[in-house]
């Protein structure tokens, strides 16, 4: 730091070539301006200023060496800028996991909404399941994660507010219990004798366990449970009439062949809390969940929560497509950081190369 400061002292002589004039605008006295000069020709081993006349001028060297002090200077003070904006959670990169059935037209509203808050962070979002999240958050190669509630409070975690999207019934359009389509709400008890597409027990235990509880309390016993990892997968089972399905509106909303109804009471609940690790979180965590717990809990997003297949927004939805990102899990499998863009629904096949996520 001591030649970042001589450095600053000979780049106010060298534009002000008056040595009284440097040592005024420098707010210190000429003799030890002049002596640390001195010090800094000393140390490059070269003449820096030709001082035979009245007039100081730059050597050829000096003229160098001021060019490049300026720019060296300007570099440091634009990473002392950065780094306190890093600090502040203005500047950076944020590694975000999010569940598997988090709709891509929510997850688009979403970084939206965090781009306006926090216009240069890079938000890295990588898709992994409750289970795998909480898992990266512990050694922390995720700096935030959306997972299901409730936490273990001994998991050494901080957390938001909890959140509660719009959840309901996913049925085949030629079942029965559809009745008059979007929006009319349902009973747990009217699905009995169906079966239950729902995500794998280790995906979410606690989530799964307890949407078992709450059908089994409210009177529908599932004859049978499939499973399904991704959303495409229990739309595919759901329309097959092997089941039918929990999940958000806007999951469903692309699909003809299918509705959705609000369940009545809303149980099973799809609870969400963002998490992070208690210890040295990241600064840019916070403007995050205020981006996105609005978003979740449906407000401002009516659209999300009560449209149909017909909707023209639907057909806008953000596609999500993975792609290999370079850190692997420690169970050896790739993470996938997910990007979103405007574009029309993807292709039966998905994208050439990777596996499809929605």
């Amino acid at each position: 730091m001591d030649l970042l400061r001589q450095l600053r002292h000979f780049t106010v002589v060298g534009e002000e070539l008056h040595f009284g004039r440097a040592a005024e605008r420098l707010g210190m006295a000429q003799p030890p301006l002049s002596q640390r000069i001195r010090e800094l020709e000393r140390e490059l081993g070269v003449e820096l200023f030709d001082r035979s006349r009245r007039q100081v001028r730059l050597t050829p060297a000096g003229d160098v060496l001021l060019g490049e002090a300026r720019e060296l200077l300007a570099g440091v003070g634009r990473m002392r800028e950065l780094v306190a904006r890093a600090a502040r959670g203005e500047y950076g990169t944020l590694r975000v996991g999010v569940p598997p059935e988090l709709p891509g037209s929510v997850l688009g509203a979403v970084l939206t909404e965090f781009a306006a808050k926090a216009p240069e962070v890079r938000l890295e979002l990588r898709e992994f399941t409750s289970a795998e999240q909480l898992e990266l958050l512990a050694g922390h190669g995720l700096d935030a994660g959306l997972v299901h509630h409730p936490l273990d409070p001994a998991a050494g975690l901080h957390s938001g507010p909890v959140i509660e999207p719009p959840w309901g019934v996913v049925l085949p359009r030629v079942s029965p219990l559809a009745g008059a389509g979007w929006g009319g709400e349902i009973a747990l008890a009217e699905l009995a004798g169906q079966a239950l597409v729902t995500h794998p027990r280790e995906a979410a235990p606690a989530l799964y366990d307890a949407t078992l509880a709450a059908c089994r309390d409210e009177g529908f016993h599932p004859v049978r449970v499939a499973t399904a990892r991704s959303p495409e997968v229990m739309l595919g089972l759901v329309i097959a009439g092997h089941g039918v399905a929990f999940s958000h509106p806007a999951i469903a909303r692309k699909e003809p062949r299918v509705v959705w109804r609000p369940l009545r009471p809303r149980a099973p609940l799809w609870r969400l809390v963002f998490a992070w690790p208690a210890r040295a979180p990241h600064p840019a965590v916070a403007p995050l969940v205020e981006a996105a717990t609005g978003i979740l809990r449906g407000h401002g997003t009516g659209a999300l929560s009560a449209s149909g297949p017909g909707d023209d927004s639907a057909d806008h939805a953000p596609d999500r497509r993975c792609c290999p990102a370079s850190s692997r899990r420690a169970t050896g499998r790739r993470s996938r950081a997910v990007r979103v863009r405007r574009a029309a629904p993807p292709p039966a096949g998905g994208a050439p190369g990777c596996p499809r996520v929605w």
